[in-house]
């Protein structure tokens, strides 16, 4: 069971991720943005294509039938993704 809502919980991490994302880029695009702020929404882009890579591949070890654990390279990668995206999502927004 543990394996099941670890997957579930990169799926929900994934799709906040993928929310901020597009919330960025709809205020960056309704604003019409600077080509700073298209910039800020392109390296969003970029950072939310690198976590959902991170999250896809550890879903697919956690399908496993023993899982192993996450390398510490993979979430020092999820951390980075995770706090590059919320600061380049609060740049455009400001």
């Amino acid at each position: 069971m543990q394996p099941e809502r670890t997957r579930l919980a990169w799926r929900r991490t994934t799709l906040s991720c993928a929310v901020a994302a597009v919330l960025a880029l709809r205020q960056a695009v309704h604003k019409n943005g600077s080509p700073v702020e298209l910039a800020g929404v392109a390296v969003i882009a970029l950072v939310m294509l690198a976590f959902l890579g991170v999250a896809h591949r550890r879903m697919r070890e956690l399908a496993a039938a023993r899982p192993t654990g996450m390398s510490p390279g993979a979430a020092l990668a999820a951390t980075a993704c995770t706090v590059a995206l919320a600061v380049f999502a609060m740049a455009v927004v400001i």
